[in-house]
């Protein structure tokens, strides 16, 4: 549940935050865990945990990202304590990440939230025919 409290920036340490209020932090760190490419980060890692996935092999399992947007949803969760990442010093250098036990307590919601798309497509695939054809009239 989160609170409010109208008017206010502050909020004493600990207390949930509004959703709702353009200035809670919640919105950006859903901005980050809410995308596919985490969703499928996420999955993949928590598929090795407790083991350890390669930057290349990540690469590979992911369909469709980029070397760019690979990096960059790792470099978002590690920063947020859900990955670690490790170093070899090897040439080239390999690059290791796992999950944290932080990471793996968002799997379940994350894989909730994926089993919900996966059921429903049928769905809002007919509900967008529907929409995309009534459009047309």
């Amino acid at each position: 549940m989160t609170t409010s409290r109208p008017g206010t920036g502050e909020r004493p340490p600990g207390e949930r935050g509004d959703l709702l209020d353009e200035r809670c932090p919640t919105r950006q760190l859903l901005d980050r865990i809410g995308t596919k490419w985490t969703s499928m980060t996420v999955k993949v890692l928590a598929e090795e945990t407790p083991g350890e996935v390669r930057f290349a092999e990540l690469r590979r399992r992911i369909p469709g990202i980029s070397q760019k947007m690979l990096s960059t949803t790792l470099q978002s969760l590690v920063r947020d304590g859900l990955a670690t990442r490790r170093v070899e010093s090897t040439v080239p250098p390999a690059v290791h990440y796992g999950l944290t036990e932080l990471g793996l307590s968002l799997e379940r919601p994350l894989a909730a939230l994926r089993d919900w798309a996966e059921t429903h497509m049928p769905e809002i695939d007919r509900n967008n025919q529907a929409a995309d054809g009534s459009s047309a009239d």
